[in-house]
Protein backbone atom coordinates (compact mmCIF):
# COMPACT_ATOMS: atom_id res chain seq x y z
CA UNK A 1 0.00 0.00 0.00
CA UNK A 2 1.47 3.39 -0.69
CA UNK A 3 1.83 5.76 2.07
CA UNK A 4 -0.01 8.72 1.54
CA UNK A 5 2.49 11.72 1.62
CA UNK A 6 1.56 14.47 4.74
CA UNK A 7 -0.67 17.64 3.42
CA UNK A 8 1.62 20.82 2.72
CA UNK A 9 0.45 23.85 4.98
CA UNK A 10 -0.73 26.66 3.54
CA UNK A 11 1.50 29.64 3.56
CA UNK A 12 0.84 33.42 3.94
CA UNK A 13 2.60 33.72 0.07
CA UNK A 14 -0.46 30.92 -0.61
CA UNK A 15 -3.14 33.07 0.85
CA UNK A 16 -1.76 36.46 -1.11
CA UNK A 17 -1.29 35.08 -4.24
CA UNK A 18 -4.85 33.18 -4.11
CA UNK A 19 -5.81 36.65 -2.52
CA UNK A 20 -4.59 38.41 -5.35
CA UNK A 21 -3.08 40.96 -2.90
CA UNK A 22 0.43 41.54 -2.11
CA UNK A 23 2.06 39.62 0.91
CA UNK A 24 1.96 42.73 2.90
CA UNK A 25 -1.65 43.25 2.82
CA UNK A 26 -2.63 39.29 3.50
CA UNK A 27 0.25 39.70 6.51
CA UNK A 28 -2.33 43.09 8.06
CA UNK A 29 -5.69 41.27 7.33
CA UNK A 30 -4.53 38.23 9.00
CA UNK A 31 -3.39 39.95 12.10
CA UNK A 32 -6.11 42.24 12.07
CA UNK A 33 -4.42 45.82 11.31
CA UNK A 34 -5.76 48.66 10.42
CA UNK A 35 -5.64 50.58 6.90
CA UNK A 36 -6.48 47.77 4.29
CA UNK A 37 -9.31 48.38 1.90
CA UNK A 38 -12.70 45.81 2.32
CA UNK A 39 -12.06 44.54 -1.17
CA UNK A 40 -9.03 43.46 -0.36
CA UNK A 41 -9.58 42.36 3.11
CA UNK A 42 -13.00 40.06 1.87
CA UNK A 43 -10.55 38.96 -1.04
CA UNK A 44 -7.75 37.72 2.13
CA UNK A 45 -10.83 36.35 3.77
CA UNK A 46 -12.31 34.17 1.49
CA UNK A 47 -8.72 33.10 0.67
CA UNK A 48 -8.00 31.93 4.56
CA UNK A 49 -10.98 30.04 4.08
CA UNK A 50 -10.56 28.09 0.72
CA UNK A 51 -6.68 27.29 1.69
CA UNK A 52 -7.43 26.25 5.36
CA UNK A 53 -4.42 28.98 6.29
CA UNK A 54 -3.46 28.57 10.06
CA UNK A 55 -1.62 31.87 10.94
CA UNK A 56 1.60 31.45 12.90
CA UNK A 57 1.72 32.44 16.13
CA UNK A 58 5.40 33.82 16.34
CA UNK A 59 4.70 35.87 12.70
CA UNK A 60 1.32 37.27 14.28
CA UNK A 61 2.96 38.70 17.53
CA UNK A 62 5.52 40.44 15.31
CA UNK A 63 3.17 41.45 12.52
CA UNK A 64 0.44 43.37 14.56
CA UNK A 65 3.17 45.47 15.75
CA UNK A 66 3.30 46.59 12.47
CA UNK A 67 2.01 50.56 12.05
CA UNK A 68 0.34 50.48 8.71
CA UNK A 69 2.62 53.75 7.47
CA UNK A 70 5.56 54.92 6.08
CA UNK A 71 7.46 58.16 5.99
CA UNK A 72 8.90 60.11 3.58
CA UNK A 73 11.37 62.79 4.90
CA UNK A 74 13.03 65.39 2.64
CA UNK A 75 15.71 67.20 3.81
CA UNK A 76 14.11 70.80 3.38
CA UNK A 77 12.93 73.08 5.81
CA UNK A 78 10.70 75.88 2.99
CA UNK A 79 7.38 74.38 2.51
CA UNK A 80 7.27 75.34 -1.01
CA UNK A 81 9.14 72.34 -1.74
CA UNK A 82 5.54 70.50 -1.95
CA UNK A 83 4.91 73.04 -5.29
CA UNK A 84 8.48 71.90 -7.06
CA UNK A 85 8.09 69.68 -9.82
CA UNK A 86 10.11 67.09 -9.11
CA UNK A 87 9.10 66.31 -5.72
CA UNK A 88 5.55 66.86 -6.62
CA UNK A 89 6.07 63.82 -8.82
CA UNK A 90 8.32 61.85 -6.40
CA UNK A 91 5.35 61.90 -3.77
CA UNK A 92 2.98 61.01 -6.38
CA UNK A 93 5.05 57.99 -7.48
CA UNK A 94 5.46 56.97 -3.43
CA UNK A 95 1.67 57.46 -2.58
CA UNK A 96 0.74 55.70 -5.29
CA UNK A 97 3.16 52.74 -4.51
CA UNK A 98 1.95 53.00 -1.03
CA UNK A 99 -1.68 52.85 -1.91
CA UNK A 100 -0.90 49.27 -3.28
CA UNK A 101 0.79 48.11 -0.32
CA UNK A 102 -2.19 49.23 1.56
CA UNK A 103 0.26 51.86 4.06
CA UNK A 104 -0.43 55.10 4.68
CA UNK A 105 2.14 58.07 3.83
CA UNK A 106 3.66 60.25 5.99
CA UNK A 107 5.70 63.21 5.00
CA UNK A 108 8.36 64.86 6.86
CA UNK A 109 10.50 68.06 6.39
CA UNK A 110 13.14 67.94 7.62
CA UNK A 111 16.33 70.05 7.69
CA UNK A 112 16.14 72.17 10.80
CA UNK A 113 16.55 71.20 14.48
CA UNK A 114 13.34 71.07 15.25
CA UNK A 115 12.41 69.00 12.16
CA UNK A 116 14.94 66.44 12.65
CA UNK A 117 13.39 65.69 16.26
CA UNK A 118 10.00 65.17 15.38
CA UNK A 119 11.47 62.36 12.58
CA UNK A 120 13.75 60.94 15.54
CA UNK A 121 10.58 61.06 17.83
CA UNK A 122 8.65 59.11 14.79
CA UNK A 123 11.13 56.66 14.30
CA UNK A 124 11.39 56.03 18.04
CA UNK A 125 7.81 55.78 18.80
CA UNK A 126 7.46 53.04 15.93
CA UNK A 127 4.69 55.32 14.67
CA UNK A 128 6.02 54.21 10.69
CA UNK A 129 7.22 50.76 9.61
CA UNK A 130 9.87 51.88 7.37
CA UNK A 131 11.76 55.85 6.29
CA UNK A 132 12.37 57.14 2.75
CA UNK A 133 15.07 59.99 3.03
CA UNK A 134 15.71 62.21 0.27
CA UNK A 135 17.80 65.53 -0.60
CA UNK A 136 20.58 65.06 2.30
CA UNK A 137 23.35 67.44 2.36
CA UNK A 138 27.06 66.22 2.88
CA UNK A 139 27.50 65.24 6.41
CA UNK A 140 23.44 65.38 7.29
CA UNK A 141 22.46 65.03 10.93
CA UNK A 142 19.85 62.47 9.61
CA UNK A 143 22.08 60.24 7.88
CA UNK A 144 23.03 59.48 11.39
CA UNK A 145 19.58 58.70 12.18
CA UNK A 146 19.51 56.09 9.14
CA UNK A 147 22.42 54.15 10.57
CA UNK A 148 21.43 53.97 14.00
CA UNK A 149 17.43 53.01 14.08
CA UNK A 150 16.60 49.50 13.27
CA UNK A 151 13.92 50.70 11.08
CA UNK A 152 14.32 50.16 7.72
CA UNK A 153 15.41 53.01 5.35
CA UNK A 154 15.33 53.61 2.08
CA UNK A 155 17.38 56.77 0.40
CA UNK A 156 16.24 58.30 -2.17
CA UNK A 157 19.67 59.03 -4.46
CA UNK A 158 22.94 58.36 -2.77
CA UNK A 159 24.34 60.12 -0.27
CA UNK A 160 28.08 61.76 -0.52
CA UNK A 161 29.44 60.69 2.59
CA UNK A 162 28.90 56.97 2.83
CA UNK A 163 27.09 53.64 1.05
CA UNK A 164 23.58 53.08 2.21
CA UNK A 165 22.61 49.79 1.94
CA UNK A 166 19.55 50.28 0.63
CA UNK A 167 18.71 53.32 -2.38
CA UNK A 168 16.70 54.14 -5.64
CA UNK A 169 18.84 56.47 -7.39
CA UNK A 170 18.95 58.23 -11.24
CA UNK A 171 22.42 57.70 -13.43
CA UNK A 172 23.45 61.34 -12.50
CA UNK A 173 26.89 60.63 -13.41
CA UNK A 174 25.75 59.12 -17.31
CA UNK A 175 23.03 61.42 -17.51
CA UNK A 176 25.35 64.71 -17.25
CA UNK A 177 27.59 63.04 -19.35
CA UNK A 178 24.99 62.50 -22.21
CA UNK A 179 23.76 65.93 -21.75
CA UNK A 180 27.27 67.71 -22.34
CA UNK A 181 28.58 64.96 -25.26
CA UNK A 182 25.13 66.17 -27.00
CA UNK A 183 26.12 69.65 -27.32
CA UNK A 184 30.15 68.43 -28.30
CA UNK A 185 28.22 66.30 -31.13
CA UNK A 186 26.16 69.15 -32.28
CA UNK A 187 29.49 71.80 -32.91
CA UNK A 188 29.91 72.92 -29.55
CA UNK A 189 33.24 73.00 -28.49
CA UNK A 190 33.25 75.82 -25.08
CA UNK A 191 30.97 73.81 -22.81
CA UNK A 192 30.16 75.40 -19.80
CA UNK A 193 28.12 74.40 -16.63
CA UNK A 194 25.29 75.19 -14.02
CA UNK A 195 26.12 72.84 -11.51
CA UNK A 196 23.60 72.59 -8.35
CA UNK A 197 24.88 72.77 -4.92
CA UNK A 198 28.67 70.87 -4.78
CA UNK A 199 27.42 69.49 -1.18
CA UNK A 200 24.74 67.74 -2.23
CA UNK A 201 24.99 63.83 -3.90
CA UNK A 202 22.92 65.18 -7.24
CA UNK A 203 25.05 68.66 -7.76
CA UNK A 204 28.32 66.81 -7.47
CA UNK A 205 27.34 63.54 -9.69
CA UNK A 206 25.74 66.22 -12.34
CA UNK A 207 29.42 68.30 -12.16
CA UNK A 208 31.23 65.38 -12.52
CA UNK A 209 29.13 64.44 -15.74
CA UNK A 210 30.10 67.06 -17.44
CA UNK A 211 33.94 67.04 -16.34
CA UNK A 212 34.14 63.53 -17.66
CA UNK A 213 32.93 64.20 -20.95
CA UNK A 214 34.85 67.19 -21.43
CA UNK A 215 37.90 65.33 -20.84
CA UNK A 216 36.99 61.94 -22.77
CA UNK A 217 36.66 64.42 -25.55
CA UNK A 218 40.23 66.26 -25.20
CA UNK A 219 38.92 69.21 -23.67
CA UNK A 220 39.66 71.20 -20.73
CA UNK A 221 36.36 71.51 -18.07
CA UNK A 222 35.72 75.08 -17.38
CA UNK A 223 34.72 76.00 -14.05
CA UNK A 224 31.61 75.65 -12.83
CA UNK A 225 28.89 78.30 -11.53
CA UNK A 226 26.80 76.70 -8.56
CA UNK A 227 22.86 77.41 -8.52
CA UNK A 228 20.41 76.28 -6.03
CA UNK A 229 18.26 74.45 -8.87
CA UNK A 230 15.82 77.43 -9.29
CA UNK A 231 15.47 79.92 -11.97
CA UNK A 232 16.82 82.74 -10.11
CA UNK A 233 19.46 80.92 -9.65
CA UNK A 234 20.50 79.57 -13.14
CA UNK A 235 19.94 83.15 -14.51
CA UNK A 236 22.24 84.86 -11.72
CA UNK A 237 25.31 81.70 -12.71
CA UNK A 238 24.80 82.53 -16.21
CA UNK A 239 25.40 86.07 -15.98
CA UNK A 240 28.40 84.73 -14.38
CA UNK A 241 29.53 82.21 -16.87
CA UNK A 242 28.97 84.77 -19.72
CA UNK A 243 31.31 87.33 -18.09
CA UNK A 244 34.13 84.74 -17.19
CA UNK A 245 33.95 82.85 -20.57
CA UNK A 246 32.28 85.29 -23.02
CA UNK A 247 33.26 82.74 -25.68
CA UNK A 248 30.78 80.18 -24.88
CA UNK A 249 29.19 78.19 -26.97
CA UNK A 250 26.65 75.87 -25.24
CA UNK A 251 25.66 75.18 -21.28
CA UNK A 252 24.52 71.85 -19.61
CA UNK A 253 22.24 73.20 -16.62
CA UNK A 254 22.04 70.67 -13.67
CA UNK A 255 18.18 71.14 -13.75
CA UNK A 256 15.51 72.48 -15.95
CA UNK A 257 14.85 75.42 -13.47
CA UNK A 258 18.08 76.48 -14.03
CA UNK A 259 17.89 76.03 -17.71
CA UNK A 260 15.05 78.06 -17.69
CA UNK A 261 16.85 80.72 -15.62
CA UNK A 262 19.54 80.42 -18.16
CA UNK A 263 18.00 81.17 -21.35
CA UNK A 264 16.39 83.75 -19.94
CA UNK A 265 20.03 85.26 -19.37
CA UNK A 266 20.98 84.53 -22.86
CA UNK A 267 18.06 86.29 -24.31
CA UNK A 268 18.85 89.12 -21.97
CA UNK A 269 22.33 89.28 -23.08
CA UNK A 270 21.53 89.11 -27.10
CA UNK A 271 22.71 85.31 -27.30
CA UNK A 272 20.42 83.37 -29.40
CA UNK A 273 19.29 80.37 -28.79
CA UNK A 274 20.27 77.75 -30.32
CA UNK A 275 22.42 80.07 -33.17
CA UNK A 276 25.00 81.20 -30.81
CA UNK A 277 24.40 78.93 -27.65
CA UNK A 278 23.41 75.24 -27.63
CA UNK A 279 21.38 74.72 -23.96
CA UNK A 280 20.67 71.77 -22.49
CA UNK A 281 18.79 71.13 -19.09
CA UNK A 282 18.43 68.25 -16.63
CA UNK A 283 14.70 66.57 -15.63
CA UNK A 284 12.40 66.55 -18.43
CA UNK A 285 10.09 68.49 -16.16
CA UNK A 286 7.27 70.73 -17.80
CA UNK A 287 9.32 74.26 -17.78
CA UNK A 288 11.42 72.21 -20.20
CA UNK A 289 8.67 72.51 -22.51
CA UNK A 290 7.13 75.58 -22.22
CA UNK A 291 10.61 77.34 -21.92
CA UNK A 292 11.43 80.04 -25.13
CA UNK A 293 13.00 77.85 -26.97
CA UNK A 294 11.57 74.50 -25.66
CA UNK A 295 14.60 73.07 -23.92
CA UNK A 296 16.72 69.91 -24.77
CA UNK A 297 17.29 67.89 -21.43
CA UNK A 298 17.82 64.69 -19.91
CA UNK A 299 14.90 62.58 -18.91
CA UNK A 300 14.47 61.31 -15.47
CA UNK A 301 11.91 58.71 -14.18
CA UNK A 302 11.07 60.79 -11.40
CA UNK A 303 7.97 58.81 -10.52
CA UNK A 304 9.82 55.76 -10.84
CA UNK A 305 11.99 57.06 -8.69
CA UNK A 306 8.96 57.16 -5.69
CA UNK A 307 7.96 54.13 -6.86
CA UNK A 308 10.75 51.73 -6.24
CA UNK A 309 11.61 53.60 -3.31
CA UNK A 310 8.37 52.27 -1.81
CA UNK A 311 8.77 48.46 -3.49
CA UNK A 312 12.12 48.51 -1.64
CA UNK A 313 11.07 49.59 1.70
CA UNK A 314 8.09 47.25 1.21
CA UNK A 315 10.74 44.46 0.21
CA UNK A 316 12.49 45.55 3.50
CA UNK A 317 9.49 45.15 5.38
CA UNK A 318 8.88 41.96 4.43
CA UNK A 319 12.12 40.71 5.21
CA UNK A 320 13.80 40.46 1.99
CA UNK A 321 17.47 41.85 0.73
CA UNK A 322 16.69 44.42 -2.51
CA UNK A 323 19.51 45.22 -3.77
CA UNK A 324 20.33 49.18 -4.54
CA UNK A 325 19.37 50.25 -7.87
CA UNK A 326 20.13 52.64 -10.53
CA UNK A 327 17.47 54.19 -13.04
CA UNK A 328 18.42 55.19 -16.16
CA UNK A 329 18.04 58.62 -18.13
CA UNK A 330 17.96 59.86 -21.79
CA UNK A 331 18.34 63.03 -23.73
CA UNK A 332 14.97 64.41 -25.02
CA UNK A 333 16.16 66.95 -27.85
CA UNK A 334 14.30 70.19 -28.85
CA UNK A 335 14.79 73.64 -29.92
CA UNK A 336 17.33 74.66 -27.34
CA UNK A 337 20.19 72.91 -29.60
Amino acid sequence: MTEELPQRHATLDDVAAQAGVSRTVASRVINGAPHVSQAKREAVERAIRKLGFVPNPKARALATRQAGAAALVIAQDDPGVLADPFFAQVMVGVSGALEEADLHMMLCLAATARGRERVEQLVRSRAVDGVMLMALNEDDPLARLAKETPLPVVFGGRPMDFEPRWYVDIDNVGGARTATEHLLVHGRSRVVTICGPLNTGVGDSRCRGYREAMVLAGLTPRPPEQGDFSEAGGEAAMYRLLEAHPDLDGVFAANDNMAAGALRALHKAGRSVPGEVGVVGFDDLAVAQSAEPALTTVHQPIRDLGREMVRMLVGVIAGQAPSPLILPTHVVRRAST
